[in-house]
């Protein structure tokens, strides 16, 4: 399902996502409102990328939203005025959610804005992102939960079913280096899921 939002006292505009043609959202899945989809984004059943609150949403090329993931975040507008705390600047632009490229959100992960997510990061199965900042080449290990305005320093790595809530906490984590077993995971899962985003497309025609 492809939508537009509604009108609030939280968001003041009508916009309808932005899809790039090669991005595949699949029929069970629900993207709505302020949203951006870049190039051979894989939507897979079952999750919501839901701009009708906090807003924009965006989703970086060759990225992976999978089954069950949410990404919605904190309004960000309140009667016209933007909600400064509920935001991050990426590049010159403000965002709700900041995702980016050849970026994997796993099965049931939860990405609720304000957050960053660089450019090939691993987010595994059931990570809680919120109000957190992780930087590129991350992994963080299922059943995680990074909130309390945390940043994640590139390259580093988020332990399975830890609780980063503090910059110290953050800051403690441990570097991935080249012994580090899940190091090359993500490049797989990007190229199976642009696969199966450029797959599906096809089999539509």
């Amino acid at each position: 399902m492809i939508e537009k939002n509604v009108v609030t006292d939280f968001v003041s505009k009508v916009y309808e996502p932005v899809i790039d043609p090669s991005a595949y959202v699949h029929p069970l899945a629900a993207v709505i409102g302020h949203v951006f989809l870049g190039k051979n984004v894989m939507v897979a059943p079952g999750s919501a990328v839901r701009g009708d609150e906090g807003q924009p949403l965006f989703v970086g090329n060759d990225s992976n939203v999978q089954d069950g993931v949410v990404i919605h975040a904190l309004e960000t507008e309140h009667h016209g005025k933007p909600v400064e705390a509920n935001l991050y600047e990426v590049n010159g632009k403000k965002y709700a959610v900041y995702v980016g490229n050849r970026v994997s959100l796993a099965h049931q992960v939860q990405i609720h804005g304000p957050v960053v997510v660089l450019d090939d990061t691993f987010v595994g199965m059931k990570v809680l992102v919120f109000r957190a900042f992780v930087g590129s080449n991350c992994v963080i290990e299922p059943g995680a939960i990074l909130m309390g305005g945390v940043r994640i320093a590139d390259g580093r790595y988020v332990p399975a079913g830890s609780v980063i809530r503090s910059q110290a906490d953050a800051d403690r984590l441990p570097i991935i280096t080249s012994d580090y077993s899940l190091k090359d995971l993500n490049k797989g899962v990007v190229h199976v899921n642009t696969s199966l985003a450029k797959g599906y497309l096809a089999a539509k025609k």
